[in-house]
């Protein structure tokens, strides 16, 4: 799933190919799940023929503003949601699975916009797809001020915490300190692997309880929440770039036959293991990071014990409820509209179907 470094590079792909630039044409496909309180028509409508002045992130939402009045449209990855320009491979989290197709339109868009550059006067089509349909695509008046953003707690990279009300943000906690962390109205842009990351670095068991937690393991979680997703985002969320000691570069071998490779701070190899808190397959070192709580989970029903309605948010952030899981059911099958806004001044394309 796209993290916060992962967000934050796909904003600054938009920031790069449209800032500046005017969106000449909107290409959109009906997706009543995706397109979260409007439809792909409005979506086209209210967009077109504006100029991109500025794209912002929160968490892992970034939002596009534009000139003119009208909303902006904000946007959520989900799972599998991603940017793609004509002639580039997509963003992707971690890897392709398969070689990228160089079919255009790509499959599983949702919306193409084709910005002009009005001073070489080249037109740079820039899709958003998603397979899952987990993502969402809105518009609002006042991003930070709406939903979803406005229900999100602190953003590590653009308004982190002071130390005191961290800790006592967290001491006020029973629930585990990953499901914590994972709670999006929590910490904005904390996804599975940052939240191991950090804790593998603070020296702390996933599973450890909020409330338990010493002082000296509170300062470093402060610490390193803000060191990793700043890194992260430093390095592009390009893996390669990750430094050497990090999890992130030895965790993805879970059910291979994969030797050893993160060394502890002895010169010997870390155990890695994995357990589920907070709803997700967490990975931790055995050596360094112990669990210290006098009342450990119970294993066998550890995603029930460390999910709380109040804590833990489903899917990290996402906002599919019962009656769009319902659509969804009901129009996988149906065969999609694809309309295709162009600028009032423009000639306007007849619409088409496609599957």
């Amino acid at each position: 799933m796209p993290e916060l470094p992962d967000v934050e590079k796909a904003a600054e792909l938009v920031r790069d190919t449209a800032q500046g630039h005017k969106i000449e044409r909107v290409e959109t496909v009906e997706d009543l799940i995706a397109f979260s309180g409007i439809s792909h028509e409005e979506f086209a409508n209210e967009i077109v023929g504006r100029k991109v002045t500025n794209v912002g992130r929160y968490g892992k939402v970034f939002y596009i503003e534009l000139d003119g009045e009208g909303r902006f449209p904000v946007l959520h990855f989900g799972m599998t949601g991603m940017l793609q320009i004509k002639g580039q491979s997509p963003t992707i989290y971690k890897e392709v699975p398969r070689k990228p197709s160089a079919q255009w339109p790509p499959r599983f868009m949702k919306f193409i916009l084709h910005i002009r550059n009005e001073t070489t006067n080249r037109v740079t089509e820039l899709a958003f797809l998603d397979a899952r349909r987990l993502g969402r695509i809105r518009l609002c008046a006042d991003p930070l001020k709406e939903a979803p953003i406005s229900g999100l707690g602190f953003d590590p990279i653009l308004c982190m915490l002071p130390l005191e009300e961290f800790k006592k943000s967290v001491l006020k906690r029973s629930c585990p300190i990953k499901a914590l962390l994972l709670d999006q109205s929590f910490s904005a842009g904390v996804g599975n692997w940052v939240a191991d990351e950090i804790l593998y670095h603070a020296r702390v068991h996933p599973e450890e309880r909020c409330n338990a937690l010493s002082e000296e393991q509170l300062v470093a979680i402060h610490n390193w929440t803000e060191q990793v997703c700043r890194i992260a985002v430093e390095a592009k969320a390009d893996e390669e770039r990750f430094p050497e000691n990090w999890l992130f570069k030895h965790r993805w071998g879970k059910g291979k036959k994969q030797k050893p490779s993160l060394k502890l701070p002895s010169g010997e190899f870390a155990t890695i293991n994995w357990i589920t808190v907070g709803g997700r397959t967490s990975a931790y070192v055995a050596e360094l990071q112990h669990l210290n709580s006098l009342q450990p989970l119970d294993r066998k029903h550890s995603s029930d014990h460390n999910q709380s309605p109040q804590e833990v948010s489903p899917e990290e952030g996402s906002t599919t409820s019962p009656t769009e899981k319902a659509v969804g059911i009901v129009t996988r099958g149906r065969k999609r509209k694809v309309t295709d806004k162009v600028e009032p001044s423009s000639p306007r394309r007849t619409k088409s179907k496609r599957s």
